[in-house]
């Protein structure tokens, strides 16, 4: 195998939920479905205050190309439709779902069904998985890599996932395969999952076009541009996509929501999310129904301790503090973790010492101190000569800076604005 250049390694603190087995929530008295839930322009209401849903109905959509429908995760009446979102309250007595197999007769088919559904990537990313199952005019698929490595610290869902839906997951890997024309499917996985690459190694014995690759474990293993360099030694081109090598990537998790959208007819109304960390009484993987408020989920662990100080939505490297705990849980909730002041140390920011350290930890080959000083003195256009949207913004940079530069902050906020400026225009 090949490796990616940089990379680091973080302490993975997965023991806390990696053996526990995945729980279903009972049903919230409420959810909020935000209508941005993909990346690309948010949906539009299709309902109305007031209006009855039946669970899996089709409550938003858009005609935009880069984007999912979004489908009820509860029956019940809708109560409020804003800008943002839809409130519902649960009717626990119509919250039954009648599914099916899903009949098509191409790959177009196969992918408008995967549209229908309300399939995004699980991994975080929330691409539209039609879209990315997609190849323009002129390009083939011979590949499909499964992202199973779940690199964020914490994060265990891919992990239980792969022990406990490993046949969903082979099932929806096949169907991957044909919707857009690969001819072999790689699941890779890191070497500290050696239950989970035991289980699909047996599950993908007689299956001669899909294989098991361990990969090592290494962060931003999970990263879709660092896993085809691992698995194949190749590198996807600047500006380009995984396409380009003719290479699709999705994550096992999507995999898993694809077989049970078309073989089953259960449309993505919910996931499987890690709660974790010190500050959070019992450490759990759940899985709940979208739109279900975080503070609810938190509840169903045993609540917060006296000790948390710090609520995160999704992992330690990539993910996002929570600002209101009635904020909802959305298709690229992975997990929510309460951290406690020991976990979330902040630090005082000091001079860059230009000892190159961020450098040599980037996945992407790029100068972050530079990216991170262009950035703050909002010098942008000196900031895109250093191909800033290059940036994955795993985090590496700021992981291992010793003058506790929060680069990658500096990062997004430039990106925001240059983005939000282009629209403008």
């Amino acid at each position: 195998m090949k490796s990616f250049p940089g990379g680091i390694h973080p302490q993975y603190n997965k023991d806390l939920t990696k053996a526990k087995s995945i729980v279903e929530m009972p049903l919230p008295k409420k959810v909020r479905l935000l209508l941005s839930q993909h990346l690309g322009p948010p949906c539009s209401p299709l309902v109305a205050p007031g209006d009855e849903v039946a669970q899996g109905q089709k409550i938003a959509d858009t005609e935009a190309y880069v984007a999912a429908p979004i489908l009820a995760s509860v029956a019940g009446e809708v109560t409020a439709v804003d800008a943002e979102g839809i409130d519902i309250l649960t009717d626990p007595s119509r919250s039954a779902f009648i599914g099916g197999k899903k009949a098509y007769s191409s790959p177009a088919e196969l992918r408008q069904l995967i549209r229908e559904g309300g399939i995004v990537g699980l991994g975080g990313a929330t691409f539209p998985t039609h879209v990315k199952l997609s190849p323009p005019e002129g390009k083939t698929v011979h590949t499909l890599v499964l992202n199973g490595a779940e690199c964020e610290p914490y994060l265990t869902t891919d992990h239980r996932l792969m022990l406990e839906q490993g046949e969903e997951l082979v099932a929806g890997a096949k169907l991957l395969m044909e919707a857009c024309g690969a001819e072999k499917a790689i699941i890779g996985i890191e070497e500290n999952k050696p239950d989970a690459i035991a289980n699909l190694e047996e599950l993908c014995r007689e299956q001669g076009d899909i294989r098991v690759a361990r990969v090592p474990v290494r962060y931003p293993q999970g990263g879709e541009r660092q896993l085809i360099k691992t698995l194949t030694g190749k590198e996807v081109p600047e500006g380009g996509l995984p396409l380009d090598l003719g290479i699709v990537v999705s994550n096992v998790a999507t995999a898993a929501a694809v077989h049970q959208a078309i073989n089953l007819g259960l449309p993505l109304i919910d996931r499987v999310v890690t709660v974790s960390g010190g500050g959070v009484a019992e450490p759990k993987n759940v899985r709940v129904r979208l739109g279900t408020p975080i503070a609810d989920l938190l509840d169903f662990c045993g609540g917060l301790t006296t000790t948390a100080v710090k609520v995160v939505n999704g992992g330690p490297m990539m993910g996002k503090a929570v600002s209101d705990l009635n904020s909802p849980v959305t298709k690229g909730t992975s997990g929510i973790l309460a951290f406690t002041a020991a976990e979330a140390r902040e630090f005082e920011e000091r001079d860059c010492i230009r000892c190159a350290r961020c450098v040599d930890a980037c996945p992407q080959i790029l100068m972050p101190l530079y990216l991170a000083l262009y950035s703050r003195k909002r010098k942008y256009d000196l900031a895109e000569e250093f191909h800033l949207f290059n940036c994955i913004e795993c985090g590496c940079c700021s992981y291992v800076c010793p003058s506790r530069i929060p680069i990658v902050k500096y990062i997004q906020t430039a990106k925001d604005r240059i983005t939000r400026q282009r629209r403008r225009k």
